[in-house]
């Protein structure tokens, strides 16, 4: 994990975290007492940078970090458009993206800034630590989009690799 923090850190992104399922899945792994990591889709990467907001240059990121760490499934994106994915008012930063993200254990990210630690979480870090996985309020239950929420809790099938989660809906 740290050679992936270290290697982000390196190409200085502006406003730049690894978030979601790099913690999520790390965090669960060990409430579950898991030997090994569950193996990653992708590393979630996300930037802010409101003047080169083309997802061209994403993909530009992306083959760049795949330079240093060519076997990481890279994903990167500029929280400047996602908004628009989330039909939601553009966000401010990248940690206002984070707290648009649909579960508040997803909700989190991490990077180095001058060889220390920081964490985001904009909805705080208990659901994380506790195994809970419930929606962030933009995706609550009334909302348009708690929809969403409700189809990724089933095509993630979290609780068949974490049977201990308690899922709210």
């Amino acid at each position: 994990m740290m050679k992936v923090l270290t290697t982000l850190e390196k190409q200085q992104l502006p406003d730049s975290w690894v978030c979601a399922g790099f913690i999520r899945s790390k965090v669960w792994d060990h409430l579950h007492e898991k030997e090994y990591r569950t193996p990653l889709a992708d590393i979630d990467v996300i930037y802010f940078d409101k003047v080169n907001s083309l997802e061209k240059y994403e993909k530009q990121y992306e083959q760049e970090l795949k330079k240093y760490l060519p076997n990481e499934p890279w994903s990167v994106k500029n929280q400047a458009r996602m908004h628009v994915v989330n039909n939601s008012e553009p966000y401010q930063s990248s940690i206002d993206g984070i707290a648009h993200f649909p579960e508040t254990p997803t909700a989190i990210g991490v990077r180095l800034a001058n060889r220390k630690l920081e964490i985001a979480a904009p909805h705080g870090i208990q659901h994380l630590i506790s195994g809970i996985v419930a929606p962030t309020p933009y995706f609550q239950k009334g909302s348009q989009m708690h929809e969403v929420y409700e189809k990724r809790i089933q095509s993630k099938q979290w609780k068949s690799i974490w049977p201990k989660l308690q899922v709210v809906y």
